[in-house]
Order: C-alpha cells, then sequence, then structure tokens
C-alpha cells in the first residue's frame, strides 16, 4: 500500500512539473524574445499610431526607439531604458515635442501582441500630465 501510494504521488508531482514546464520555458526565454518590429496605435489624451523597435543590447537587456505620428507632430525617439517583469514591460524615453517631459510606456505582452498604457510627465516627477492606451502587434 505504502508503495502505491509512494507511486501515485510520484505520477501526481511529475505531471504537475510536466504541464508547468511550458510556462517555465516561455518565462526563461527572457526578454530577447521581444526583438523587433511592433506596431499599433494609441489613444487617450492623444491619438495616432506608433511603432517600437526593440533590439538585444550588448549587456544583454533591450534597446530600441519609437516612432511615433501624432497631430502634435510626427517624432522619434530612443528609449531610456526598458524593463522587463517577465511578460509586463516598463519603457521611458524624453519627448522630443517638449524637453521638460518624457513618456513612461507600460504593457503586457501575451505572444505577438500587447496592450498597455502611455504617460506623459515632467522629466523626473511621477504625475501624470496626459496619458492614455496602446495596443500593439509584432510585425
Amino acid at each position: 500500500m505504502r508503495n502505491r501510494l509512494t507511486t501515485l504521488m510520484l505520477g501526481f508531482v511529475m505531471s504537475v512539473a510536466a504541464a508547468a514546464a511550458p510556462t517555465a520555458a516561455r518565462q526563461a526565454a527572457g526578454p530577447e524574445q521581444y526583438v523587433g518590429i511592433w506596431a499599433g496605435t494609441y489613444d487617450g489624451a492623444a491619438t495616432g499610431t506608433l511603432e517600437l523597435i526593440l533590439d538585444k543590447g550588448k549587456d544583454g537587456g533591450l534597446t530600441g526607439k519609437v516612432n511615433v505620428v501624432s497631430e502634435g507632430g510626427n517624432y522619434s525617439a530612443d528609449f531610456k531604458s526598458i524593463v522587463f517583469d517577465g511578460t509586463k514591460a516598463t519603457a521611458a524615453y524624453d519627448f522630443p515635442l517638449d524637453p521638460s517631459a518624457e513618456v513612461v510606456m507600460t504593457a503586457t505582452f501575451d505572444g505577438a501582441a500587447a496592450k498597455g498604457t502611455w504617460s506623459l510627465r515632467a522629466k523626473g516627477q511621477t504625475d501624470e500630465l496626459l496619458g492614455g492606451g496602446i495596443a500593439i502587434s509584432k510585425k
């Protein structure tokens, strides 16, 4: 009886581990799985289209830039920072149309799509001046 219970428990543990393996592998892949071109839209206090170009940096993290088409003017900007925590990313760049401001974007990635928010702030501040949502997909 004891051996049968041990065998059943071992079988249960192995099936749970096997079921968790794809999730663990997906999480272990790291942010380099997001390298490429992502395009989509933003809305809220302003609307338009955007394109994120993400590359693998020399330090193993990600670098990149954003290209934005907006009513107030089109621009490109390099990301100052891109940080991933699992599938959630936070990125920031200096706002070229106003040197005293920066844009902080957060997004949760799900396969070849991501949704999140953007926030225009005074540099070094956390209070949002303008904001809205973003939706992008990998090209």
